[in-house]
């Protein structure tokens, strides 16, 4: 038995009967069960990632200080100034963890066509007609305004399951 059980694994197969000489029984696998638990865990990912770069921003440019300020008494030249840093902070990591490409890799102010984006051009998404568009049908191109943007790589840190990804940056408490 053990020899034809050994020369069979070998061909890719148990026969029924040594499986079950041996306690085995060959059930067909059935996918896991979606628990309500796992069922949240999957929604919930689109806010974790917002979350998560929304802390990234705040930790690595003070993007939410910036925002959450009330700069109306400040100077234009002191929200200049901190406009500045704020915007050379998020630059370099929006870089570190993304990597960006026009939607239309053309001269903004010169014609274009949709079919200039290659592939993206037949998502609906992609392109946006402005100005004074047909009644009926789709225009055939138009005055480039605005490249637009597309993602084509993400690279953002894995999260520790521990995390609480509300909370976007933590309170700080000198000790003196």
């Amino acid at each position: 038995m053990a020899f034809r059980a050994f020369f069979s694994v070998l061909g890719g197969s148990l026969p029924e009967d040594l499986a079950e000489a041996f306690g085995y029984t060959k059930k067909p696998l059935t996918p896991p069960r979606r628990t309500e638990e796992s069922a949240k865990a999957a929604a919930a990912q689109p806010a974790e990632g917002a979350l998560q770069l929304l802390g990234i921003l705040q930790r690595e440019s003070r993007l939410l200080d910036f925002f959450m300020e009330d700069i109306a008494d400040y100077s234009d030249d002191q929200v200049g100034a901190a406009v500045r840093n704020v915007h050379s902070g998020c630059q370099d990591t929006l870089k570190k963890y993304f990597r960006f490409a026009p939607v239309i890799d053309g001269v903004e102010g010169t014609f274009a066509k949709p079919e200039s984006a290659g592939q993206l051009g037949k998502d609906p998404s992609a392109i946006r007609f402005v100005g004074n568009l047909p009644a009926k049908g789709k225009p055939a191109g138009g005055t480039l305004r605005h490249r637009g943007w597309r993602a084509d790589s993400v690279t953002l840190p894995k999260v520790n399951p521990k995390q609480n990804l509300s909370i976007l940056a933590p309170a700080e408490l000198e000790v003196e």
